[in-house]
């Protein structure tokens, strides 16, 4: 599989998009989205998918189908439909201390890289394309995972065309390899201050007591953040 030693890569692959059965609702869906803004602010518009009816792992036909998406499920749709856009699937990869992992859509535009992403969370959704490397990307989301448990610890950059033959983008069940593959990738380790780490958990802890949710609009480079669903921005 291609490593994210091959990085950085143009905004877009000279190669074409792979030729796949979409169905018309698909065909239009993806015409409409062509950029990262534009799936972004489709997937914000989409209900989170809770899994209350047992773990999933759709592909984007999954998602179009139920109109739901968990952040693994949106970092796979953006990269379906992005693809037929000339886009490279690249995903990234995190990994947390608690074991509460994130994966996000990330390309390369002309002024750095950026993400599409979908959260519970508003400060792991995406970033504008302003980044200089995909480490420095990553290192972004580092305040916004702060919570009880959660820091940042690694990250790994995942192109999905080295998945091969396995149907990523359009499986009707479950597709519970693309999960074991992101596990297994070697990630990379992100090194961080204790003290900032420390001294932001205090200040999630005594927020969120106060106010029930987190301190997020006061978290730094919210300029480079792209737009987020509407619950969260009725608090900002």
């Amino acid at each position: 599989m291609p490593t994210s030693k091959r990085l950085p890569l143009p905004r877009t692959d000279p190669a074409d998009p792979p030729a796949l059965p979409f169905t018309a609702r698909e065909r239009r869906l993806i015409a409409r989205l062509r950029t990262p803004t534009a799936v972004q602010r489709w997937l914000n518009a989409l209900p989170y998918n809770m899994e209350t009816a047992g773990e999933t792992l759709r592909s984007f036909r999954g998602v179009v189908r139920t109109g739901t998406v968990h952040c693994l499920e949106a970092a796979l749709a953006a990269a379906v439909i992005l693809e037929q856009h000339r886009y490279p699937p690249l995903v990234l990869s995190f990994e947390s201390i608690d074991l509460l992992d994130h994966v996000i859509f990330v390309y390369r535009g002309s002024q750095g890289w950026g993400s599409v992403a979908r959260s519970r969370d508003p400060g792991l959704h995406g970033r504008k394309p302003r980044f200089a490397t995909p480490r420095a990307l990553a290192l972004s989301y580092f305040e916004g995972y702060i919570d009880l448990t959660g820091r940042i610890k690694a990250y790994a950059v995942v192109d999905l065309r080295g998945l091969g033959g396995y149907d990523w983008r359009l499986a009707r069940g479950n597709m519970w390899k693309v999960e074991r593959v992101l596990l297994d990738w070697p990630h990379r380790p992100i090194v961080s201050s204790d003290r900032r780490a420390d001294r932001l958990r205090r200040r999630y802890r005594a927020f969120r007591e106060l106010h029930g949710y987190k301190p997020w609009t006061s978290y730094a480079g919210r300029e480079r953040w792209t737009e987020l669903p509407e619950q969260f921005r009725r608090r900002g």
